[in-house]
């Protein structure tokens, strides 16, 4: 079963948040229902779409940036009051206009998502949404509980909070919260106290209520694309909160997190979720919005854990699948504007903010309504739009109403006027920019939406910006070394400059972009153990001429990410670190070492914290407090770039410190061990490839000749599409493995006291004839003994 819908492009706000467009509920089922949009320049506007126009109901004037939107209401009436998050305060609104509310939270962050509960008889509620007198707000760490606009409850916590919803417990009936936090953990929380901590594979971005038929189920999107089922009712009791914290936290992998209801590993960021019967079956649908601009619909089975989800409709938004209105079809047709109305044809690859599900456009047709980062609001429509009207009129192959062209020789006479004013106005400018007085050029303010996340399964940095407006083009220096790899959605153009490598210039490189483009995506290939700053300049198309930078911190241990389980059972390496340092220098510095490490420090006598390679699967412990700090590892190589990374800080601040290591012989195996099957393929990948390259060489590829090979090589010139994607997807990825081998041997010997950089020579000459016995003998010659 597929999906079919239309795009229908309404309207155009500023740059927008997560959370900032919702649909009011409608007085009649299946009614056009009003829409709230609120952006960046603190603007919040209702409007409505009848006989293809906007209807603008109210707007409010500009002001402080709003992080969220939410809908609310009284008891036993529709949820069509209007709050919004604004810095630390909350303002409510009518669907008039009207301001009744205004409250001050007092927090000292700004507010970054919001929610507002309702007490209702049965208490029981629809979690999401803003219902009424229990204020949710969290900022960056700090999670606050008001009732009646009273402060009853705050926490807070050591990881970024990124989202928060609350429901009462059909169980307990108690009123429970949740908080997503970035350090790929959901925490549960009654009266501001933790209860339940979940662990999940992947960062989370978004928590959500799902309700259907009187139950609800909670999930959750990650940053990695996929969506997954927590269970947190089953697992709550009756036990003293302290117990609890102490048993979940231990095993939160295996209890609170359910399944995964949608695992698109490695696709976009999940941005928004809704969910909504989009089909007309009776059943909910779930519809997903990414990072990417690609909007999914979904039919799924919270119920049967057998059951997987079926993707029934996919939008990708760019140009080629773009449909404008009805109306502007026609104008298009009639007075071949369309350089003029770029704003409706340039392509919108850009990342989806928000969307929400209901009737918009037409009565009994539902929509999809979305608005994306940079304002754009449209819907996908289940109408059809290519449909002719009937009239008097006629141009092309479309019929048109008196009145219909009417509205089309007003809009182009709106053009051309504006046409004019373009050009007075560019006249004005370049005439001011050659004058001989004291005139000012201002640069524009450039908004850039960035992320730089470790992606697990590539053990590569995604390097994602957008802009509001087009990009020409970014520029990528970089002081360490690093490679940049190839990204399919990627169209831009890259090209190297040569670079000083003696002043600790390792990377120049520009990506020019095609017309249009204002969301870019790099993937970047880094090396442990060598630390330092990327540096990307954004120079967009815009007069006069600038560019941003941002910088993007490349830790010693990169590719490491932040797990709560530790195998104790492996053969580990130690290195004790004392001194005079503090707390907060020791955390300090671990957070310029590795990711993923909380801001502020565990209020307890002892900070642990774990971490996995997602490289190797090497795990590391870290254990520290004010002048003494403990780590172990399985992998020589990370107890010496810890202690080197660590030392050089201690010296910098000129803190004597005291260290102490222990190297286990028996690691050695261990790690190469993991190595070798990584190792085996891509050698036999490498092999396979240069294998191809002779045979094209040869040229085989009649019928004839190919009757004389034998089967290996049939097979080779079958699956040479897919052996060729997969060794580009990771090029010199073999050369990476010898390298990491390499730093393992040098690493090991120089707790030792040996320079053995002379040998590597034949350690390339054993790799290169891999046998695990001989690679062992070679890092360890007393076994031969």
């Amino acid at each position: 079963m597929e999906l079919e819908l239309s795009r229908i492009d309404y309207t155009l706000v500023g740059i927008t948040s997560t959370n900032c467009l919702k649909l009011l509920p409608p007085s009649v089922s299946k009614e056009p229902q009003k829409v709230a949009v609120a952006d960046n320049d603190g603007i919040l506007q209702i409007f409505s779409i009848k006989k293809e126009d906007i209807q603008l109901h109210f707007k409010t004037l500009p002001g402080p940036k709003i992080s969220s939107l939410q809908l609310g209401g009284a008891i036993g009436s529709p949820t069509d009051k209007i709050f919004v998050a604004a810095e630390n305060e909350v303002k409510g609104y009518t669907k008039k206009g009207k301001l009744f509310l205004t409250f001050d939270s007092g927090m000292t962050e700004t507010v970054t998502s919001m929610l507002v509960l309702l007490h209702l008889k049965n208490e029981k509620i629809c979690g999401r949404f803003v219902l009424g007198n229990d204020l949710f707000l969290c900022g960056k760490h700090i999670y606050n509980h008001y009732r009646d606009c009273k402060d009853v409850g705050s926490y807070l916590c050591g990881d970024r909070i990124v989202d928060v919803i609350a429901f009462y417990a059909d169980k307990t009936r108690r009123l429970m919260s949740l908080i997503a936090c970035e350090g790929r953990m959901i925490r549960a929380l009654e009266h501001a106290r933790v209860t339940l901590s979940m662990e999940v594979e992947s960062a989370p971005t978004l928590l959500h209520i799902l309700e259907e038929d009187s139950t609800k189920t909670i999930l959750f999107g990650t940053v990695d694309g996929r969506v997954g089922i927590l269970d947190v009712e089953k697992y709550q009791s009756t036990t003293p909160v302290l117990v609890q914290i102490s048993y979940w936290f231990v095993s939160a992998r295996q209890h609170g997190f359910d399944r995964w209801l949608i695992d698109a590993s490695n696709a976009s960021t999940i941005s928004c979720l809704d969910a909504y019967d989009m089909t007309g079956n009776g059943t909910k649908n779930l519809i997903v919005g990414r990072q990417d601009g690609t909007i999914e619909a979904y039919i799924i089975n919270v119920a049967d854990k057998m059951d997987a989800s079926i993707l029934i409709y996919s939008h990708v938004s760019d140009n080629k699948k773009r449909e404008p209105t009805p109306f502007f079809k026609r104008v298009f047709a009639m007075i071949k504007i369309i350089a003029t109305l770029t704003f409706l044809l340039q392509n919108c690859n850009e990342s989806v903010s928000s969307l929400q599900c209901g009737v918009v456009g037409t009565q009994g047709f539902d929509e999809i309504l979305v608005v994306t980062y940079t304002g754009r609001v449209f819907g996908l429509t289940t109408e059809a739009v290519d449909k002719n009207v009937g009239g008097d009129s006629t141009v092309g192959n479309y019929i048109f109403s008196q009145e219909t062209s009417t509205k089309i020789s007003r809009l182009k006479g709106d053009i051309e006027d504006l046409q004019v004013k373009v050009g007075k106005e560019r006249e004005k400018y370049q005439s001011s920019t050659q004058s001989f007085f004291e005139e000012l050029s201002a640069i524009p303010l450039l908004s850039i939406k960035d992320s730089f996340v470790l992606s697990k399964e590539t053990a590569t940095y995604i390097l994602t910006m957008e802009v509001p407006t087009a990009i020409d083009n970014i520029l990528l220096q970089s002081n360490v070394p690093v490679d940049l790899l190839d990204v399919e959605k990627n169209s831009a153009v890259v090209s190297y400059s040569d670079s000083d490598r003696s002043v600790g210039n390792f990377l120049l490189a520009t990506y020019r972009c095609q017309i249009n483009t204002n969301r870019l995506e790099i993937k970047i290939r880094t090396i442990e153990g060598q630390h330092g700053v990327l540096q990307a300049y954004v120079t967009p198309l815009v007069q006069p001429k600038c560019s941003r930078l941002q910088q993007y911190e490349i830790k010693p241990l990169s590719l490491h990410y932040r797990i709560y389980k530790f195998d104790e059972s492996r053969i580990f390496n130690t290195l004790t670190i004392k001194g005079t340092f503090s707390l907060a220098e020791i955390h300090t510095w671990l957070s310029q070492c590795l990711p993923e490490v909380p801001e502020k420090p565990q209020i307890s006598e002892n900070t642990e914290l774990y971490f996995e390679s997602t490289l190797l699967g090497t795990i590391l412990q870290g254990t520290y407090q004010k002048g003494e700090a403990f780590f172990k590892s399985d992998n020589v190589s990370t107890i010496s770039i810890l202690k080197e990374f660590l030392t050089k800080e201690a010296t910098k601040k000129k803190i004597k410190i005291e260290i102490s290591s222990s190297i286990n012989d028996e690691s050695i195996n261990h790690v190469i061990k993991l190595i070798e099957p990584k190792l085996v393929k891509q050698k036999m990948i490498s092999n396979n490839v240069t294998l191809l390259d002779a045979l094209n060489e040869l040229e085989v590829n009649d019928e004839e000749s190919l009757g004389y090979l034998s089967g290996k090589y049939k097979d080779l010139l079958v699956n040479e599409k897919g052996l060729r994607a997969e060794f580009q997807e990771q090029p010199d990825y073999l050369d990476r493995l010898y390298g990491i081998v390499s730093d393992l041997y040098v690493d090991y010997n120089k707790f030792k006291g040996c320079n053995v950089k002379s040998k590597l020579v034949r350690l390339r000459e054993i790799l290169d004839e891999y046998s695990y016995d001989a690679l062992i003998l070679f890092f360890r010659p007393d076994l031969a003994k």
